[in-house]
């Protein structure tokens, strides 16, 4: 049997929106030691393909990472599957806070160096010298605390869209650079107490590691992150301390946690934590839109790129033809935009 999909998108998102049955988006970690993650990958693959589970999951020597759809009628099956591991038995499943099912339409199991690309060189760094866990209610408890410090352990247009009551963000889009920003930001914070959190607790567990390993000591992260806090928070009847959406890596883009919109439309100003991607493939720029705007640019950046969609695919198609995009996201606090969209055709400023 062939490994992997190879069938177009296109299809896969039709038979998607043909399903009769529910979904459930889920997504575990588990830092582990994978003595051959290819022949784990390839296992893994046929077991959840019977199933008919979609989604996104990194297999490495340090662990696995997932983020998934499996239908309802298949969930105690596909547990059972992942409770079969030795290393993955009992571990948490976050269930996602606001699903609709739609989260993923391929399945996709891959291969690589880390789980979370870190950055990190140094032998003696070990994972599973970890900080300690916080529940949801420990979490509310410990941030009432004056000399306590909240790290968001996120992206800036994670952050940007929801985060918790006074939480610090370590401005950067990429883990392996808050990691030794985060060390040097709390220098001073050295004797207080250190909560980190991220959106399901991968991102974070590894942080509180680094920072012990650079000398620090009463670190914690949230257990589960905001989506196993949120869930708790709910059942145990807590005071809800997350302001905003809790952005997502799937087609969602997010799921509200809390009542407020606390961003803004980067091109109107306007209140809006909706996040979407340039409709011109040659640029694909993650912003937030509101609806107005999305309806005038029709879901583009730019008037440029307005322009660009209006165009005859083969006319498009030339255009983004060898464009290296990069890491295309709109960070307002560092101004990322492509040099063309700041020509004068962009309104956001």
């Amino acid at each position: 049997m062939v490994l992997h999909n190879r069938v177009s998108a296109e299809e896969l998102k039709k038979q998607l929106a043909a399903e009769t049955f529910k979904r459930k988006t889920v997504s575990f970690y588990q830092y582990a030691d994978i003595k051959d993650p290819q022949a784990f990958r390839d296992q893994l693959y046929l077991q959840l393909y019977d199933l008919k589970v979609f989604g996104r999951i990194y297999v490495a020597r340090e662990g696995i990472n997932a983020q998934i759809s499996i239908p309802e009628h298949n969930y105690d099956a596909f547990v059972a599957v992942i409770y079969g591991y030795d290393f993955m038995n009992g571990i948490r499943l976050n269930v996602a806070v606001d699903d609709n099912g739609k989260s993923f339409w391929v399945l996709k199991v891959k291969t690589r160096e880390k789980i979370v690309a870190d950055g990190i060189n140094d032998p003696n760094f070990n994972i599973l010298k970890r900080g300690k866990y916080l529940n949801a209610k420990a979490f509310n408890a410990l941030a009432e605390d004056p000399d306590t410090v909240i790290i968001d352990m996120r992206n800036h247009y994670e952050y940007e869209v929801g985060h918790f009551e006074n939480a610090i963000e370590i401005p950067s889009d990429t883990f392996r650079e808050q990691l030794p920003m985060a060390v040097e930001m709390m220098k001073e914070h050295k004797d207080k107490n250190i909560i980190m959190y991220c959106t399901g607790g991968i991102r974070c567990e590894k942080a509180s590691a680094y920072m012990l390993h650079n000398g620090f000591d009463n670190v914690f992260h949230l257990e589960g992150g905001i989506i196993e806090y949120s869930n708790k928070a709910k059942e145990w009847n807590l005071q809800n301390k997350f302001r905003g959406k809790n952005f997502v890596f799937d087609d969602r883009l997010g799921e509200r946690i809390g009542d407020e919109i606390i961003s803004q439309c980067h091109q109107c100003g306007a209140p809006c934590d909706t996040h979407t991607n340039c409709k011109n493939e040659g640029c694909h720029l993650l912003f937030i839109q509101c609806e107005a705007c999305a309806e005038k640019y029709r879901g583009c950046c730019s008037e440029a790129c307005h322009e660009v969609v209006l165009l005859p695919e083969e006319e498009q198609a030339k255009l983004r033809k060898g464009i290296d995009k990069g890491q295309m996201i709109f960070n307002k606090s560092k101004q990322r935009l492509r040099p063309r969209l700041q020509e004068g055709n962009n309104p956001r400023t």
